[in-house]
């Protein structure tokens, strides 16, 4: 689900492996991107395959064998237009609590439950990850807001 100030813009369902436009304006992306519903829906299908992983290793992390889980990420920006201020955040949940974040300041993901210490470890050391996220929340998130 894709939100601009707590509307929702586009869904991805992943019964149907579509995205799909939830605003009427958003719906006239394709008239400068004839292929950008095609390009959301090939993201959010690989993000659906690298979620069922963070699953998998959460249920390990936490000695789980079975039972219905939900992983969740939460990212996007704010923007403030007088001081030009830019605020991101990357958050992941499981279970409904939270997992891992990454702190734009020091560019570091904190890892609030222990089970997620290894996760932090290994998402630390992966420069291209973390420049990665600091030009999304710093840069392309901004330009959408």
């Amino acid at each position: 689900v894709g939100l601009l100030d707590e509307v929702e813009m586009f869904h991805y369902d992943s019964n149907t492996r579509r995205t799909e436009p939830r605003q009427d304006w958003m719906s006239r992306v394709t008239e400068d991107d004839p292929q950008y519903w095609k390009s959301q829906t090939e993201i959010a299908m690989g993000q659906q395959q690298v979620f069922k992983g963070h699953i998998e290793i959460a249920k390990q992390r936490f000695n789980q064998t079975g039972g219905v889980h939900i992983y969740q990420n939460m990212y996007g920006c704010e923007w403030d237009d007088e001081t030009n201020e830019v605020k991101g955040y990357n958050q992941d949940g499981y279970d409904g609590e939270d997992f891992i974040s990454f702190d734009l300041q020091t560019e570091r993901w904190i890892a609030p439950k222990h089970q997620a210490f290894i996760t932090k470890q290994k998402w630390d050391h992966n420069r291209a990850l973390i420049a990665g996220r600091k030009n999304y929340l710093t840069h392309v998130c901004p330009e959408w807001v």
